[in-house]
């Protein structure tokens, strides 16, 4: 069995959550700068932000506003525009990297290995073959081809444009 491994992302999450008071998805949804906070799309119950420490390229999270540990206490209109949200992500990233497969679900609780325990989430990573092989273990090198300003500048437009379209898998209202 092949591991997809990140080290450095228990760093990372110490990090800030010693630095963040409060949730840092609160804190990103709080923030009037989406580049900076690298949010690419607000819904009415849920918004989309960029992972800053990812797996691969364009692994997005899915969140709610509402501040919830928990996926089940998510109103149905809330958990409906997560569904039409994630269709949004997989036709984003699906066009722009081309990955050749896709990890999808949630970490509820710390056992479970969130990172962030007390705002449920949903992540949306890009697969490849290959994407876990020895570098990070031997080398102690991972390798990604882009940054997450290079990131968000590729997909914010896609994410905008695919709902201005109004394509399946919009999160208008009243779509799932």
């Amino acid at each position: 069995m092949e591991f997809l491994t990140a080290p450095w992302r228990e760093v990372y999450v110490r990090k800030i959550c010693r630095r963040t008071k409060g949730c840092i998805l609160c804190a990103a949804l709080k923030s009037r700068d989406d580049s900076r906070a690298f949010i690419l799309h607000r819904g009415v119950h849920n918004f989309i932000i960029l992972n800053k420490f990812p797996y691969t390229p364009g692994h997005l999270m899915i969140a709610p506003v509402r501040h919830l540990d928990r996926y089940e206490k998510a109103a149905k209109p809330a958990a409906e525009e997560m569904a039409g949200m994630l269709r949004l992500c997989l036709k984003v990233l699906g066009s722009h990297y081309r990955p050749q497969g896709f990890n999808i679900g949630m970490n509820l609780g710390r056992t479970a290995g969130a990172g962030v325990t007390d705002h449920y989430h949903l992540h949306v990573i890009c697969r490849w073959e290959g994407d876990s092989n020895f570098m990070p273990l031997v080398g102690g090198a991972r390798v990604f081809v882009e940054d997450l300003k290079t990131t968000y500048k590729r997909l914010k437009p896609l994410f905008k444009d695919r709902v201005r379209r109004g394509k399946k898998g919009s999160t208008r209202p009243g779509r799932a």
